[in-house]
């Protein structure tokens, strides 16, 4: 592929159909599905060439994880001007399973785990899996942290034993860039009430032009930072991922099980590293391509869909839409699916057969709004945008 071309438009419909991931076959042959986050793109070519060799060497052993972060290192000082020194990284299995791995480095059995709703729906699941309690404390109207539900939330906790506080940043599912700013502020209350913060950094990036991604633990030496290059290249199916400690947090990842650093896969470890170190060409043209498709959606919601409210997102490639004008009733799953899908995410399918991720399980705000992944072609957008607005505006 020519590291030049969008890597959005590089694969037709017909190609695209042929996948056997859960994107493009839990919905059936005719869905449209713009749901869960995986890109309609190619690999990149350095990945797909590291892939190849695998096959032809039969290399399928046990992962040696160093180079992986040497070049997660590398890439946060060429793309950020970030210096995470290597003795702050390890590497983990995936994400959500570092960021368990550090909700147990910073807290006990049964304490508390605060997140912003609406929010990626594991930072309910795995938390609760692993023993603790979760408390919301809500994003503000304008989709960014509320300053004041987050100091009441970190007040009532720390009176009853201890809490961590997991950070989406960028912002899943409202694409927020949380700035600087915002983030010095979140690490003084944090440090005043004593609360320990794990950031999920999986889409950073994916930042956009005129936003920029800043680390939580470049500002925050207590702080834990998680991340992978699964989102930006493509590669939610070989699983690896990092798990960055705070300077003074440093001498807490001896606390890490052994097992951790068994855990990501050997393929994968070699797929993002690859990535990481030879992917900025493809990543460049991919940035370019969701810019394009981030103003489209917006002028085809516009034209099809006037009562969708949504805010052009600063990062990642979903779309948080609010369909509540329409009057969905969320307690309305749709029939016949593995997994109960509610609100207007339910009637989408029914009738525009378009498959969105359902805001239900987002928590506190996801009342009768849909994410939408806009990492396809403009065809494929295009044709999405008209079903629903003829399912809902016909």
């Amino acid at each position: 592929m020519d590291t030049t071309q969008n890597p959005l438009e590089a694969l037709s419909l017909e190609q695209l159909r042929q996948r056997t991931s859960a994107k493009w076959q839990a919905f059936g042959a005719d869905a449209l599905p713009l749901w869960v986050a995986e890109m309609d793109v190619p690999l990149a070519e350095p990945v797909a060439e590291t892939l190849r060799g695998v096959i032809e060497r039969g290399d399928t052993g046990y992962p040696q994880t160093q180079p992986y972060i040497e070049a997660f290192a590398a890439f946060a000082e060429r793309r950020w001007g970030w210096h995470p020194r290597r003795e702050q990284i390890r590497a983990v299995p995936d994400v959500m399973n570092g960021m368990v791995e550090a909700i147990k480095i910073v807290g006990e059995l049964a304490d508390t785990v605060i997140v912003s709703s609406p929010v990626y729906p594991p930072f309910y699941m795995y938390p609760v899996s692993a023993n603790r309690r979760v408390v919301e404390a809500p994003l503000g109207e304008d989709g960014r942290l509320d300053f004041d539900m987050l100091e009441e939330a970190f007040n009532l906790r720390t009176m009853g034993g201890s809490a961590a506080y997991l950070l989406a940043n960028p912002h899943n599912p409202t694409g927020t860039a949380h700035t600087r700013r915002e983030l010095e502020k979140l690490a003084a209350l944090a440090e005043r009430f004593g609360i320990r913060v794990v950031s999920d950094e999986i889409h950073a990036p994916l930042t956009h032009d005129g936003h920029t991604f800043t680390s939580y633990v470049s500002v925050d030496p207590r702080g834990y930072a998680v991340t992978s290059a699964s989102k930006t290249f493509n590669l939610a199916g070989l699983k690896a991922g990092v798990l960055i400690a705070g300077e003074d947090a440093v001498s807490e990842l001896d606390q890490l099980p052994p097992e951790v650093a068994h855990g990501p896969s050997h393929v994968g470890v070699l797929a993002h590293t690859a990535a990481l170190n030879e992917g900025d060409a493809w990543l460049n043209a991919l940035l370019a391509g969701l810019e394009s498709n981030r103003q489209l959606l917006g002028s085809l919601l516009k034209k099809h869909l006037p009562e969708v409210r949504w805010h052009m997102p600063d990062a990642t490639y979903l779309a948080w839409l609010d369909f509540s004008a329409y009057g969905f009733d969320d307690d309305e799953p749709t029939p016949g699916v593995e997994t109960p899908i509610y609100g207007p995410a339910a009637r989408l399918l029914k009738d525009a057969d378009v498959a969105l991720t359902p805001g239900h399980p987002f928590g506190q705000g996801g009342q009768g709004r849909a994410r939408l992944n806009f990492a396809t072609s403009q065809a494929i957008i295009t044709e999405a945008v008209e079903r629903m607005g003829a399912a809902l505006e016909g």
